[in-house]
């Protein structure tokens, strides 16, 4: 007969459990912390902050939140700073549960499942963190929107026959920005136009000319003028967004970390370097040296965890939130897969595009990769890649260690020497001994 579980081994018993919607929330408390244990609260600030004054009321410590598409932040801001225990919830370990359908049902369930210890907090960065994340983010999304607009004037540049693109490799480069804008200025003539040619552009001024012969339709010509227009409008914000992202990292730079000489000032490496200096002092190590990550991959990664990965227990619980760990599937004592869950974790996007960026890599990890790749199918080589990677981000921050490339060659000694090893224990174990053949000098 199975036994009913008593309130004593109850983990949370002050825990209580909130519905997230987008016009009400319906929370539920422990039966003996009130007389009517579930109520509805609406989204104002003020029905929060008195949704939070009837917890304390009732003596409740710890909340459970289901994190229900962006409508839990205020919910969860307002109860963090009211001094409540927060757990953000995901949804999925309580979906498949039978006869749960309704809010109060949902809520009750939510307060059950805490109260006895059956969730785990989702990882949320630190507000600081959480400043810099949603300023990248919008930096992302303008950069994908202001992508979408150079197709459109490619397509308005197709549909006059201006094949530009047969003969430059970058449309909004120097010289392709250079020529579109001519054309929106009223520039018709293509030998006019080819003079726009920058000198490291491999095709000559008679094909360029040649591709800039087309049809000047007056729809098509507006359509570029309006995508052109829209292209540096999104550019504008784009640098706003920039000089936001820099004046938070040069607060948050708290220990100076060497990174070598100093380019000249004004230079294009000088640039770079001081996007590295700053991001090397917030982190207290220089993420970059990592073969393989660069700029836009590590502000990616500091950005959405931060520099303090304390939350996590080990390197292992790290690789697994980011979803680069084979998973566990067994029954019956038989794995039936271990394959790696889907996921659309960024860090783990941009770790994934690291690893992919070795392939031609003369570095350890570039050998790392090419050998993984001769052994099985691409996608996987990527993914035990991006999960060396990791481990090795995790390191760096957590214990402060530099990153010292051992090189190809020092590599792939290591695996030559481990190979004989295998070879000499698996013909012992035939009863064959194995002796090298002397190198002649």
């Amino acid at each position: 007969m199975a036994m009913r579980k008593r309130d004593d081994d109850l983990v949370f018993p002050n825990a209580a459990g909130i519905d997230v919607g987008g016009s009400s929330h319906w929370v539920a408390v422990p039966r003996q912390a009130c007389d009517e244990p579930v109520r509805e609260f609406g989204a104002m600030t003020d029905d929060l902050h008195a949704m939070a004054d009837w917890l304390l009321a009732c003596g409740v410590d710890t909340v459970a939140l289901e994190s229900t598409g962006v409508y839990w932040i205020p919910v969860f801001e307002v109860l963090e700073q009211r001094g409540l225990t927060v757990f953000l919830v995901d949804a999925r370990q309580m979906k498949y549960v039978p006869g749960r359908k309704s809010d109060v049902q949902d809520c009750q369930w939510l307060q059950k499942l805490m109260s006895l210890g059956f969730l785990r907090a989702a990882f949320r960065p630190t507000d600081e963190v959480c400043v810099v994340r949603a300023v990248a983010r919008q930096r992302d999304v303008l950069l994908a929107e202001q992508a979408s607009w150079v197709q459109r004037m490619q397509k308005a540049l197709v549909q006059m026959n201006i094949q530009l693109t047969e003969v430059l490799t970058d449309v909004m480069g120097l010289t392709g920005q250079a020529i579109i804008r001519a054309i929106v200025a009223g520039e018709r003539d293509p030998k006019t136009l080819a003079r726009y040619r920058n000198a490291r552009v491999k095709a000559s001024e008679t094909e360029i000319a040649k591709a800039l012969t087309g049809n000047w339709r007056d729809e098509h010509l507006f359509v570029l003028r309006q995508a052109l227009a829209m292209y540096d409008d999104i550019a504008r914000h784009l640098g706003e967004c920039d000089a936001k992202l820099q004046g938070l990292l040069s607060q948050l730079g708290a220990a100076k970390v060497d990174l070598g000489k100093t380019p000249r000032a004004g230079s294009k490496l000088r640039a770079q370097f001081d996007a590295r200096q700053i991001l090397a002092n917030w982190a207290g190590v220089d993420l970059t040296r990592i073969n393989g990550l660069g700029l836009a991959a590590v502000m990616k990664i500091l950005s959405e965890v931060g520099p303090n990965l304390s939350r996590f227990a080990n390197v292992k619980h790290f690789c697994s939130w980011l979803g680069l760990c084979p998973g566990t599937k067994i029954s019956g004592g038989k794995v039936l897969s271990a394959k790696t869950r889907r996921s659309a974790n960024r860090v783990r996007q941009a770790l994934k595009m690291a690893a992919m960026s070795l392939s031609h890599s003369d570095s350890a990890l570039g050998a790392f990769y090419r050998r993984l790749s001769g052994r099985m199918d691409k996608p996987r080589a990527n993914t035990a890649t991006a999960h060396k990677l990791a481990r090795m981000v995790y390191f760096m921050l957590t214990r402060g260690e530099a990153f010292v490339d051992q090189g190809q060659q020092r590599y792939e000694d290591q695996q030559r020497e481990r190979s004989i090893v295998a070879l000499k224990r698996r013909a012992a174990a035939l009863g064959f001994q194995i002796h090298p053949n002397p190198v002649p000098a």
